[in-house]
């Protein structure tokens, strides 16, 4: 067997991974002592955003490394995987090597490159080797058979990329299923749902003893990734589930339990998550929707006063996961996290009325993508939960801030297989259309700067595929280290507005006819940095706070 790093190409990368962690360790330092080991990060913020996003692209680099070397040691070298490792670390070596040259007074000094580095960089960034890695990507049609060391999930992928073809893109009508739900701003079918909860979809992240099938994080990314390369809606229908149920496992007692999670695991009940408010997003300890004790007909429980934004699916969801403030305790200690009946409602706007008087009322926000599940706007007035609905009960009053950062860390690492998905199903469409297009006597997939832009496309799809793919293998269950699924959600829904971006460009005018399906990848891919923690949240407040702190 050879050594993983015999090959030219995968000892350029190995030896530019390398230069990579150590620009970003000196990177780090310097902003450590800078802040104060992250106690000062808003007195530096562009430092800060600079740090997050080298030290990301330089973990992206490590993985897909790692990827190419686990295939060579296994005998089963993959030469464009390793063509790609180097073109993409030679990229982030450079764009590293110019941030700290520029801002030298910001990062601390680095040791000089070597004459061995800048080889590699020329080597890896050379457009020929750009447009030989697009040339063979165009030939199999972009598709993707990275190996997944694991069999669970290739099986999941191969069952979950057959079911989205015939399901989420059957012909509905003249038009594709996904299509059809964008233009005409549907809600899912109840067919499709009925369809995941027969499947065991809605439990993948759910223990046997409570009625799931639990995957492991890895199997559930790839199952994402695989739905949402169909349509963005048809992978994020798991995430609201995967959100309550993870904050049931960590902070539920045992009743709540063997209550809630059977019943989220069979689909029996949908979920719609109640974070955001008009005036607050990323800030959630400045939440305001108030639970005050109450008595309802049987028994105690609270009454909720105050709005929530950007609730996606409440209208059709069978209960809200609620943040809301029961205590005076300022900020996140007088939070809470209730689970909400409601009735189910199929329009864009509705109203709830309790026999007590409580109401809810809802009004779905136009939105030029990411359509089929709605979000809303929500208002709650005098609407009474049973205290038992409290996750954690008496013992959860002031946990609900952490209980729900917790379940947005799984959310976060699903994002990053809804962006897999997304800049996978456009770098598949862009090959596909390439290479039909005939302009100047030839299919346009044979000129150059195709070729180029394709490899550029597929590369950096091939970094925050194997980014995402670690963090899913490393993921801490209770959610109390965030900071690499932060990473893999921020790179990831990057990757995927440009790589829509970049594909939608290659098909011309007609990437901007609604009709074509690259117009709805663009739309769908700009939430994806804004949902599970706004970009520049996670750059900040956890990317760069993290790592600065040690």
């Amino acid at each position: 067997m050879t050594s993983p790093t015999t090959t030219p190409a995968l000892l350029g990368a190995h030896r530019l991974a390398a230069e990579a962690e150590a620009l970003a360790a000196a990177a780090v330092a310097r902003a450590a002592e800078l802040t104060a080991q992250g106690s000062k990060i808003d007195d530096h913020q562009v430092l800060c955003e600079r740090l997050a996003y080298i030290a990301t692209e330089a973990r992206a680099v490590r993985s897909l490394v790692s990827y190419c070397e686990r295939l060579a040691g296994a005998g089963r070298a993959d030469p464009l995987s390793e063509s790609q490792a180097l073109a993409y670390a030679a990229e982030v070596v450079a764009k590293m090597i110019a941030l700290t040259n520029i801002h030298n007074t910001d990062f601390a000094d680095v040791t000089p490159v070597t004459d061995e580095v800048r080889t590699y960089i020329r080597q890896g960034v050379d457009d020929a080797r750009l447009r030989e890695i697009g040339a063979q990507v165009i030939a199999g049609l972009g598709a993707n058979n990275v190996d997944l060391d694991n069999d669970d999930a290739a099986q999941t992928r191969a069952f979950a990329r057959q079911f989205a073809k015939a399901e989420v893109l059957k012909d509905d009508g003249g038009m594709p299923l996904a299509d059809r739900i964008h233009r005409e701003d549907l809600l899912i079918p109840e067919s499709l749902i009925k369809q995941y909860a027969e499947l065991g979809f809605f439990g993948s992240s759910i223990p046997s003893e409570y009625g799931g099938n639990e995957m492991g994080y890895l199997t559930m990314v790839v199952l994402t990734e695989e739905l949402s390369a169909a349509s963005l809606i048809a992978g994020s229908l798991l995430t609201r589930c995967e959100i309550l149920s993870r904050a049931l496992l960590v902070g539920g007692t045992e009743r709540q339990k063997k209550e809630w999670l059977p019943k989220l695991a069979s689909g029996e009940l949908l979920v719609g998550i109640a974070i955001t408010e008009p005036d607050i997003g990323s800030e959630t300890a400045a939440v305001q929707c108030k639970a005050t004790p109450a008595e309802g007909p049987e028994g105690p429980g609270f009454k909720v006063n105050g709005a929530k934004a950007w609730a996606t699916f409440a209208g059709r969801a069978d209960v809200l996961a609620l943040l809301a403030r029961t205590g005076a305790e300022p900020g996140h200690r007088g939070l809470s996290l209730l689970i909400v009946p409601k009735e189910r409602s199929f329009e864009h706007k509705f109203e709830f009325r309790q026999p007590g008087g409580g109401v809810i009322t809802g009004e779905a926000i136009p939105t030029p993508g990411y359509r089929g599940m709605h979000s809303y706007m929500l208002n709650f007035e005098n609407y009474f939960v049973p205290a038992e609905n409290l996750i954690g009960e008496e013992d959860g009053l002031g946990r609900g801030s952490t209980l729900t950062l917790g379940g947005m860390q799984a959310g976060r690492l699903q994002t990053g297989g809804r962006a897999l998905g997304v800049a996978q199903a456009s770098l598949e469409k862009a090959c596909q259309y390439t290479t039909q297009r005939v302009q100047f006597g030839k299919p346009i997939s044979e000129f150059q700067l195709t070729q180029y832009k394709i490899g550029q496309i597929a590369t950096r799809i091939a970094a925050a595929r194997q980014l995402t793919y670690d963090v899913a293998r490393q993921m801490d269950p209770t959610g109390k280290a965030p900071l690499l699924p932060a990473m893999a959600k921020l790179f990831a829904s990057d990757v995927a507005v440009w790589a829509s971006q970049e594909a939608q460009l290659l098909h011309g005018g007609w990437g901007y006819a609604e009709e074509d399906r690259i117009s709805r990848y663009v739309a769908d891919a700009q939430v994806l940095p804004i949902f599970e923690g706004v970009k520049v949240t996670l750059e900040l407040k956890v990317i760069a706070r993290a790592l600065c702190a040690g």
